[in-house]
């Protein structure tokens, strides 16, 4: 993976893949990492030089990542709700043939132990380079597999099909009838074989209608990717608008503070005094800082970690792509120029890198470059995080609920009970007489110390009004809240 996370995504882009997993990605730790182009690389490995699993997302499904599981470096999980359908994504990477049996019980132990936590009414498709071949044909294993594999099957081929069964899962890539160059998966010199596949719940294969190997890509030298096309029947839900929000942060310069005044006095026909309604004043705040300060897109900003995927390393990468035809007619003088391609589109990569963060270094130095810092800092802080927002809780008796009712439902059952349980306590002093006494108002010069303590660039509340407004506002805000406050606590 080191290098290709760029292309990949490209790729993914490209061929319009959702969710892809990835072996063999030789990236020590387990964390998530964006790869450009809105996807994300959630990963685990222990050793720089072997193994390595993972799971590539679209950007759409990283907010509906729920939980993941990094159980091993040949093993890991992803749990997803996309509508109200719980999917799970599995990413397996089997030792190879020569390795000892030991470490292949160990792998076929751990795959065992992630599907059996997985509930049963949930979906779970199992994307894995399994290092075995399931052989053509299915004579006596019909309800796991089809008939078009690739040439005979291996002991680490009966492996897969032994689990399969064990699992009722069902080995995907055979049911659909391929010519031979759509169904093998692997090729180096003169071998070529099927040790990669995809495996989803018997129930659920109705719900695939394709599956075969792309050609012709040149992310992986042997390894050639397999795609399925699998179609999810979900509730329709009520997708929520992408909120805009209005750039309160522009109150930091003077004239756009000064200007926003300007506005609003006139929005209140001249007056200087805010009115003493809150609705009221609110919505005219709301509305003035809409005009005067603008409102962002709330799209996506652009990917900073991959400013270096420039034009020049785009063009390489695609006459790569183009000399892999040598895979398909074996010529000496196509591989040595697909190996020239591979080593020149290195270099672009490397000189683009390279300019970039030289350009990010130098542009660091500056003022607006010490906020770019940190922005880049907060950026890859929530790039590397799994889980983006908690939207969905289990229920007693652990299930997953996914519809904002029943969460509501759930928290409010949790509640009912924290609430009302009975605890051992201390008595409490009897004979004491209560005394009423009436609060103090609330003076202006307090209110004036407390916005002075707080801070500016907080998150808005569901009002909508940063601090920022009351300090622009000065006087006439104190005033106001002054008021505000007191209303408040007289009733």
């Amino acid at each position: 993976m080191t290098g290709k996370g760029r292309e990949l995504a490209d790729m993914m882009e490209r061929r319009k893949v959702d969710i892809l997993c990835v072996q063999e990605t030789r990236w020590k730790g387990s964390k998530a990492h964006s790869i450009g182009a809105g996807f994300k690389l959630f990963y685990y490995g222990v050793d720089s030089k072997r193994n390595g699993v993972g799971v590539v997302l679209k950007e759409e499904f990283v907010r509906n990542v729920l939980e993941v599981k990094r159980v091993s470096d040949r093993v890991m999980s992803l749990k997803l709700e996309i509508e109200g359908v719980m999917l799970n994504v599995v990413s397996g990477y089997a030792p190879q043939v020569g390795c000892e049996l030991e470490e292949k019980e160990r792998f076929w132990s751990e795959l065992d132990e992630v599907m059996e936590s997985i509930p049963t009414g949930e979906r779970v498709v199992i994307g894995a380079d399994f290092n075995g071949h399931v052989g053509e044909g299915n004579t006596g294993d019909e309800e796991v597999m089809g008939k078009f594999g690739v040439k005979e099957r291996n002991l680490e081929g009966q492996m897969v099909v032994d689990f399969a069964k064990r699992m009722d899962m069902a080995v995907v890539n055979t049911y659909f009838q391929k010519r031979e160059e759509h169904r093998v998966t692997y090729k180096s010199g003169g071998r070529r074989t099927q040790v990669d596949y995809i495996l989803c719940r018997r129930g659920n294969l109705k719900e695939i209608s394709d599956c075969k190997v792309v050609v012709g890509e040149s992310v992986a030298r042997q390894h050639r990717m397999v795609v399925c096309r699998m179609t999810l029947m979900v509730c329709k839900t009520k997708r929520s608008k992408i909120e805009k929000k209005t750039n309160w942060w522009k109150l930091k310069k003077e004239e756009c503070c000064e200007e926003f005044r300007q506005k609003l006095r006139q929005a209140l026909g001249g007056q200087v005094v805010l009115p003493d309604d809150w609705e009221t004043t609110a919505e005219v705040i709301r509305e003035t800082g809409r005009k005067v300060l603008g409102v962002s897109s709330g799209r996506r900003k652009e990917d900073k970690e991959t400013w270096w995927w420039n034009e020049e390393v785009q063009d390489s990468i695609q006459r790569k792509r183009l000399a892999k035809k040598w895979d398909m007619d074996k010529t000496e003088e196509n591989r040595q120029e697909y190996k020239e391609l591979q080593r020149r589109v290195k270099r672009e990569v490397s000189k683009a890198k390279q300019k970039a963060y030289d350009e990010l270094y130098t542009r660091l130095d500056t003022r607006e470059g010490e906020k770019d810092l940190y922005r880049l800092a907060r950026q890859r802080d929530r790039d590397g995080k799994d889980v983006q927002q908690v939207r969905v809780i289990k229920d007693r008796d652990g299930r997953v609920l996914t519809s904002e009712e029943s969460v509501q439902r759930r928290w409010k059952e949790y509640f009912e009970e924290l609430m009302n349980e009975e605890n051992e306590r201390e008595k409490r002093v009897e004979g004491v007489n209560s005394v009423e006494q009436k609060a103090d108002k609330i003076r202006k010069d307090e209110v004036r110390k407390a916005l002075k303590r707080m801070k500016s660039g907080k998150a808005v509340g569901p009002d909508d009004i940063p601090v920022e407004i009351w300090k622009c506002l000065g006087e006439a805000a104190v005033e106001f809240l002054a008021s505000l406050f007191n209303r408040v606590l007289e009733s």
